[in-house]
């Protein structure tokens, strides 16, 4: 098992090809500042470039929350730039902005705010433990909260929903069971499993072959941004690209209790 230096998150490899990038500033309740930014950024390289890592499990540490969004405390970092240079300073945190297309299994547990929705929204598969809840404070602040819904509105949640969520602000909280009901997560588990379920996710898909998997991933991903004549020719490229075989010979197939090739 390898883990970086950082000051604000944990990365950790294991044996099972399956990364855990654990969110890990639990006495600000998770909030993001510039150095969990930039640590982020750096661990999803990591990620990218490290044939080592099928697959990744994006949890947090604490009790009380997931993440809150920025630390409003530390204050703004990004306005020192020029204004036409200037990008939402949560563009980063996710794994699609660094081309990962290894799969990402997220973990909520406790609170997640506004721009915590960043790191969720570009996951994989999102599960949650029971006493999960999901908000958005930028309108009892007077702030526009734009980035964050919009991607929940790519993940499918329902307009009027997401409306719901963007404008009522602290008032309108989400729990575990209406996000499972919303499609903002697949699972909801109890907290002290959380983790363990995750885990066994993220190392299912990681015996599965990773060119396969990759290929699945960008061109789902991908298929969002397209009209669906195009999706569809993308994903039919990607199909001779993942899956090279000789004429007439069947696709390999993966045993899904070992790493062991079968015909």
């Amino acid at each position: 098992m390898t883990s970086g230096p950082y000051e604000t998150i944990e990365f950790d490899v294991a044996d099972t090809h399956v990364a855990t990038i654990t969110l890990n500033r639990p006495d600000r309740l998770n909030s993001f500042n510039q150095t969990m930014a930039d640590e982020i950024s750096d661990a999803w390289g990591r990620v990218r470039d490290d044939d080592a890592i099928h697959s990744v499990v994006l949890r947090a540490n604490g009790d009380r929350a997931f993440c809150t969004g920025i630390d409003v405390k530390e204050g703004v970092w990004w306005y020192d730039r020029s204004i036409w240079n200037q990008e939402d300073p949560g563009s980063y945190l996710g794994p699609r902005r660094h081309q990962v297309w290894k799969p990402v299994v997220a973990a909520v547990n406790g609170m997640c705010a506004g721009g915590g929705q960043y790191f969720v929204n570009q996951c994989d598969i999102i599960i949650c433990s029971d006493d999960a809840v999901f908000f958005d404070p930028h309108a009892n602040n007077g702030i526009v909260s734009a980035l964050e819904p919009i991607g929940l509105l790519h993940r499918g949640m329902p307009l009027g929903d997401v409306l719901r969520w963007a404008l009522l602000g602290n008032e309108e909280r989400i729990g575990a069971e209406t996000a499972l009901r919303l499609g903002i997560v697949t699972e909801v588990v109890p907290v002290d499993d959380l983790r363990d379920r995750a885990r066994a996710i993220a190392e299912s898909i990681a015996r599965r072959r990773p060119v396969a998997i990759q290929g699945t991933v960008r061109a789902i991903w991908e298929a969002i941004e397209m009209p669906p004549a195009m999706a569809l020719q993308n994903g039919l490229l990607y199909t001779h690209i993942g899956n090279p075989m000789a004429p007439g010979e069947q696709p390999a197939r993966y045993d899904l209790g070992t790493d062991a090739e079968i015909r």
